[in-house]
């Protein structure tokens, strides 16, 4: 029953990373003169390229290493060495009787959301291990995958992440007026960052514009329903669009990458999201600043939520509409922004309508809405053929801690020191959770659906025989 169940789970389907790691691609013979040292750089630098999507893209170390060995091997490279640290990839190898080496290196770009390329990738991979793409049809297939557009324009993506925030406010416990204010906030937002990434500007200082726009609009709105007699939290709005910059940052691959044995590349990485959260914090600092500067005094976040309009049920719709922005922001397919999505509102689901009612704590039941997330769309991913990785981070993103942020910095802002140092911590510790959760519940689904393994030298091994015996 159990097998049965699985099966209707997962559609017999496995993801590419379960594939290549289970068994070497079925071509007998290498289709590339292994002699050749140009035949064999130009293999190379192929699997290079496509690594250096999938890092951009924010595979994990361990992955990325599997999929480009893949490629190499399905070219007849079986004997080579991969090696990634943080964002440089190296190829090495020997050909011909000399053993001349031969080695290709490649330097990774900054992270990227775009999605799109992530899922046209995977499938060039499952065509190279199938062994139907030969080399030059591989290289003009990435160079077309690098030289195109995404899917949809500028706008579509701005209207993802307005959804994103708009949803985030509603899960905040906010009504349809700071859920609207959000929305347009978002646009204003990550409008700005785009132009602002287009001259050059490092995405340190793009965060502290963000968390400064966050704050100050805000800040405004609620002086305008102060004098309009209309119910406003701002900090609802500001802990949306923190959230807004908060997602897609490389925080699950960097725990993804120390829990499978790449401490220093997950230690680089981490350090990276601690640098871009911070820019994240000082933007909301100097906006709370221009806010006291401007006569406006922003109230201490209540954590109560209004009845009815932000009920458990409103929420999962919220979870799953949030994460489906995400995913449309990501310029993703739209069979992986409905994937997302409903990944989405299973962990909400938990979250709210089991986890909450019991007292479970928010670390802690973070943690296991996480393992839900990471779990149901892993299984669902490996169903409808999408790289997990799209479902595993569009997942998580709508129980990112922007409020708990948010609140930290106003403590710091008041001298309350102990409090934001209490609530900051809560923050790193529910983002800790998130991570660490979805890679688990990732690493449950690939143990269900991983094929089994191929070693055609274990009998061999069992029998203390050499091989070239």
């Amino acid at each position: 029953m159990f097998s049965r169940f699985k099966e209707y789970l997962t559609g017999g389907n496995a993801a590419t990373i379960d594939v290549v790691k289970a068994a070497p691609p079925p071509s007998p013979l290498a289709p590339i003169d292994l002699t050749d040292p140009v035949q064999v750089s130009g293999v190379m630098d192929l699997a290079t390229r496509i690594g250096d999507i999938l890092l951009s893209s924010g595979t994990g170390n361990n992955d990325a290493k599997a999929q480009i060995k893949a490629v190499a091997s399905a070219y007849g490279l079986h004997y080579c060495h991969v090696d990634i640290t943080l964002n440089t990839i190296t190829i090495f190898t020997h050909i011909g009787q000399e053993k001349r080496p031969v080695s290709a290196f490649r330097v990774v770009r900054r992270l990227s959301i775009d999605f799109s390329k992530l899922s046209e990738v995977d499938r060039l991979i499952r065509s190279i291990q199938a062994g139907v793409t030969p080399p030059d049809v591989a290289e003009r297939a990435l160079d077309d995958l690098m030289a195109s557009p995404p899917p949809f324009g500028m706008r579509t993506s701005l209207f993802g992440w307005a959804l994103l925030a708009g949803a985030v406010a509603v899960l905040l416990g906010g009504g349809a007026i700071v859920s609207i204010i959000s929305f347009f906030s978002a646009i204003v937002i990550m409008g700005g960052s785009a132009w602002l990434d287009s001259r050059g500007l490092p995405p340190f200082f793009q965060n502290i514009y963000g968390g400064f726009i966050a704050t100050v609009p805000a800040a405004i709105t609620y002086r305008w329903a102060m004098q309009s007699g209309v119910d406003l939290a701002p900090g609802q709005i500001i802990a949306s669009g923190i959230v807004v910059m908060l997602a897609g940052l490389t925080l699950v691959q960097a725990i993804q990458d120390g829990i499978t044995g790449a401490p220093v590349t997950a230690s680089a990485r981490f350090f990276e999201t601690i640098m871009m959260t911070g820019g994240i914090v000082a933007g909301v600092g100097i906006g709370i600043e221009a806010s006291a500067a401007l006569g406006i005094t922003l109230p201490v976040y209540e954590s109560t939520s209004s009845i009815g309009f932000s009920s458990a049920g409103v929420k999962v719709i919220s979870g799953a509409l949030a994460s489906a922005g995400f995913a449309i922001a990501c310029y993703s397919e739209w069979g992986s922004v409905i994937i997302s999505g409903i990944t989405a509102g299973a962990g909400s689901f938990i979250y709210y309508f089991v986890l909450m009612p019991f007292g479970v704590g928010p670390v802690v039941g973070i943690g296991i809405a996480a393992t839900v997330i990471g779990l149901a769309g892993g299984l669902l991913a490996r169903r409808f053929q999408i790289p997990p990785l799209i479902t595993a981070v569009a997942g998580i993103t709508p129980l990112l801690p922007g409020l708990a942020i948010y609140r930290g910095m106003y403590a710091m802002m008041h001298d309350q020191m102990l409090v934001s140092y209490k609530l900051l911590v809560v923050a790193l510790g529910t983002a800790s959770a998130l991570a660490a959760g979805v890679v688990l519940g990732e690493w449950v689904a690939r143990k269900l659906r991983r094929p089994p393994s191929f070693n055609p030298y274990r009998r061999l091994r069992r029998r203390k025989k050499s091989a070239f015996a």
